[in-house]
């Protein structure tokens, strides 16, 4: 048994298969539908469910607001239809599709950014060229370990991919990455993924909030937009627990002394005697915005911190399509709360 499925977008329908989600039909069907993790995570494939009905299967707050489902939107790829429908995904001016890569890369450097924090560079051996938005994550498998998702923190087109892997308690591929992996092993990189990507057409300020190895999609994304000399104001929080965890503290204050644009904050929640801003991050946001209208924010991190950003941007006026966020959930995380991932970060 099928549904006929009416993507309106593409001018097409097609036949999804009982039990198979649009987005995987439409994939089968050739069809170029916007899509990011396929796990109900990241938002790239929302859509509009213009008639019809669907049942969706689990996903993340932060990909889909109870406001957007009450409003119609759906996630194609946790879309299973129970009946004829129509679907159309949503536009935007910055709406970007890459090809989509399987990569063979190989380690060409290691180094610890803090104590639980490891940076690694790779070589694209062969399956590029690799195209993506700053911002964007790829699904990355080390030798023996299942892939994970992490995010890339190097500047689309720069020759080396640049990853940020946090050691996490029962994590089998960073307790690898950790303990096992050395310059000249072989890693596959697929991708890439995610909707949490800078938009460059956007001249308004530019709020962007990273907690921990957060820091990696956001220092692409700031890197990209001072790369392309954009004019607008961007204010950078980097929220951590204390001195120790913080990395790339030179790197942001000597770009932000290069570049007047830029305004680098970093936050201790746990600062102790630390000359450095204390308190937990979104609250950082707060004392300095008292409302938001025209901002765009990118906001990468624990979900906890993800979420208290997003409602605190929210309550300051600024509309959901123009808050970016990327929460990196572990894989225990995702699997505790019944969710399909490939987390690990």
């Amino acid at each position: 048994m099928s549904f006929k499925v009416r993507i309106a977008s593409a001018d097409r329908t097609i036949d999804v298969p009982a039990g198979a989600t649009i987005l995987e039909a439409a994939l089968d069907a050739g069809i170029s539908y916007p899509f990011g993790c396929q796990s109900g995570n990241c938002g790239a494939c929302k859509s509009l469910l213009v008639k019809g009905e669907v049942t969706m299967a689990g996903y993340s707050e932060f990909a889909l607001s109870d406001d957007e489902k009450a409003r119609g939107l759906i996630l194609a790829c946790r879309a299973v239809p129970g009946d004829a429908c129509e679907v159309a995904w949503q536009e935007e001016d910055d709406l970007l599709v890459h090809p989509r890569r399987l990569l063979d890369c190989r380690v060409v450097a290691l180094d610890d950014a803090t104590h639980d924090i490891k940076r690694i560079r790779l070589e694209i051996v062969s399956g590029g060229p690799f195209e993506f938005s700053a911002g964007q994550f790829a699904s990355v498998t080390f030798e023996g370990c299942p892939p994970r998702d992490y995010s890339m923190a190097n500047v689309p087109g720069d020759p080396i991919l640049e990853f940020h892997i946090r050691r996490t308690a029962g994590g089998a591929t960073s307790a690898h990455v950790w303990e096992k992996l050395k310059v000249g092993d072989s890693v596959r990189v697929e991708g890439p993924f995610g909707a949490s990507y800078l938009r460059e057409s956007h001249r308004g300020p530019i709020i962007a909030v990273a907690g921990g190895s957060g820091m990696a999609p956001i220092k692409s994304i700031i890197e990209r937009a001072l790369q392309k000399e954009l004019p607008q104001h961007i204010y950078f929080y980097f929220g951590v627990r204390s001195e120790r965890d913080l990395y790339l503290h030179d790197h942001f204050a000597a770009l932000a002394e290069k570049h007047k644009t830029l305004h680098f904050i970093p936050v201790l929640s746990e600062g102790g005697e630390s000359s450095l801003r204390q308190g937990l991050v979104h609250e950082a946001v707060a004392q300095d915005f008292d409302e938001v209208d025209g901002c765009t924010a990118y906001l990468a991190g624990p979900p906890v911190m993800v979420e208290a950003a997003t409602l605190l941007l929210e309550q300051r006026g600024m509309r959901r399509l123009d808050i970016h966020a990327d929460a990196f959930y572990t894989a225990a995380e995702m699997a505790s709360a019944g969710k399909k991932t490939g987390a690990d970060r």
